[in-house]
């Protein structure tokens, strides 16, 4: 069975911001897609961005990652954290913006947990993640935001995932 993106909007930052939020996400769609083009303001490292879904701040996301940079890795696990986590890409060292895909499975759903696989690269090499949130509730809401400002011109367009 073939999918379809559907673009449901786009948040171009015009200035240095701290968070961009996706509200009133149609119910019409199986997944989501979240494609970032972004850089962070300030001088470190990205590759990651924290994802909170219809305003639950209590600890009810797990996560993990793998990263990749020439013949480094690394990896890393969170549960019971305050957030899923997504992939921006980028750094601030030398203005590189980076793109990021955030996938977010059966987020209308109202039967099961659900599941966030993202990717991005960096400077710093290549990563991914996978987090879940522990809640059955469809996602109608997305708070995007990471440890340090987002720089403008930073890009977020979500995208709405149809069976063909």
């Amino acid at each position: 069975m073939d999918k379809t993106y559907e673009p449901i909007t786009t948040h171009t930052l015009g200035s240095t911001t701290a968070s961009v939020t996706f509200s009133s996400i149609p119910q019409t769609y199986t997944d989501l897609v979240l494609i970032c083009f972004a850089n962070y303001a300030t001088g470190a490292a990205v590759g990651s961005i924290q994802l909170q879904f219809n305003g639950d701040t209590a600890s009810n996301y797990s996560w993990l990652y793998m990263s990749g940079a020439g013949a480094a890795a690394g990896f890393g696990l969170a549960s019971n954290t305050t957030v899923a986590v997504g992939g921006s890409g980028g750094s601030s060292s030398g203005g590189y913006f980076g793109t990021g895909i955030t996938e977010i499975y059966n987020y209308s759903n109202t039967t099961t947990y659900k599941s966030v696989l993202a990717r991005a690269d960096a400077d710093n090499g290549t990563q991914a993640w996978v987090s879940m949130w522990r809640n059955t509730n469809a996602i109608s809401s997305i708070l995007i935001y990471g440890p340090y400002n987002f720089a403008a011109n930073s890009t977020f367009t979500l995208y709405g995932i149809k069976a063909a």
